[in-house]
């Protein structure tokens, strides 16, 4: 079965600049241009992580790090690796564009950033990656930066909202066409977000914290309020935040389905869509891959999604918020 799918997330783009991997039409890990066309893809959002000198550290790299060339070389390999393969894979930045390249048998690449902290407090920066083709910025990452404070497991720090400068900036990022991801975001942040959005939000990668207490995923009064401003959150295959246990590191498809199923239940079938974190998690994948991406349409066949559900979650859901708040 071919899904059809928009992925709002994966790190791909972060393992391809660590891993030396500067085409992604055939590589390691879990998502490439060419299991995305076999496995019928519609779209990923390939999104540019902006690693901590923590992170650089781990990978066993050493002198400074910066975010600007950071950037442009993950934007290099992304064009780069588009302009290679014409008969695969299209640059896209909106809906239309989507769709256009799927009519042609064409999987497409969006640009998009997790960590708002290389913007800097510059609305030019924001202008700058909206450029770049940019369309959807995580605020935070689990580090504070301009735009506001990350998720916590300090009761007083979840609840810090956005920086003044924060508050702006989304309204800004909502004028030019910018989707504005709370994945990641403080709980204070993310009800700023939701009072400031006059368009769609999202949480690319955020499950329910009802069925999975990381902090990282969204309440349920949270998935209400993203449902009222007409956003999605995308289901993340990572095993924390799918299971009750979340030191379990088995990443199960019946685990998905049931954030699925919940999250549609409490919220509805149009606030769900797909936002898996391939290549920027570990564990025991059942879903190894985004060629497997059927399982998991076969389970929630199995939980008694439709098949005009089905179209929603896998690809409906995002192109309709992109419709209203994407330029």
């Amino acid at each position: 079965m071919k899904t059809g799918c928009i992925d709002m997330h994966c790190d791909t783009l972060m393992k391809a600049y660590f891993d030396h991997h500067d085409d992604l039409y055939e590589r390691p890990g879990q998502i490439d241009f060419k299991r995305m066309s076999e496995a019928g893809a519609m779209a990923q959002f390939f999104a540019i992580y902006m690693p901590t000198k923590e992170f650089i550290g781990q990978m066993g790299l050493s002198g400074d790090f910066e975010d600007d060339e950071y950037i442009a070389r993950c934007s290099e390999i992304f064009e780069t690796s588009i302009k290679a393969h014409p008969d695969v894979a299209a640059k896209a930045c909106t809906a239309r564009d989507i769709r256009a390249n799927f009519s042609k048998g064409l999987v497409s690449g969006v640009l998009a950033m997790e960590d708002g902290r290389a913007v800097g407090g510059k609305f030019d920066n924001i202008k700058a990656y909206y450029d770049l083709g940019v369309r959807a910025l995580s605020l935070t990452w689990n580090f504070e930066n301009c735009f506001g404070f990350p998720n916590s497991d300090d009761l007083v720090d979840m609840m810090k909202g956005l920086k003044p400068f924060g508050k702006e900036a989304i309204q800004y990022m909502q004028e030019l066409g910018m989707l504005v991801d709370v994945s990641h975001l403080s709980d204070g942040g993310f009800y700023d977000v939701a009072s400031i959005c006059t368009k769609p939000f999202v949480a690319t990668h955020s499950n329910a914290r009802s069925l999975s207490p990381h902090r990282r995923n969204l309440k349920d009064d949270q998935l209400r309020l993203l449902a009222k401003a007409g956003g999605v959150t995308g289901l993340n295959v990572c095993p924390a935040f799918l299971n009750a246990d979340i030191k379990d590191k088995n990443s199960r498809i019946s685990e998905m389905a049931k954030h699925v199923r919940y999250i549609a239940d409490l919220a509805g079938t149009d606030t769900i869509a797909m936002g898996s974190d391939f290549d920027g998690t570990t564990g025991i994948f059942e879903m190894e891959d985004c060629t497997q991406l059927y399982k998991l349409a076969d389970a929630l066949k199995k939980q008694g999604f439709t098949e005009a559900e089905l179209d929603k979650f896998f690809s409906g859901n995002v192109l309709r918020v992109m419709d209203e708040a994407v330029k």
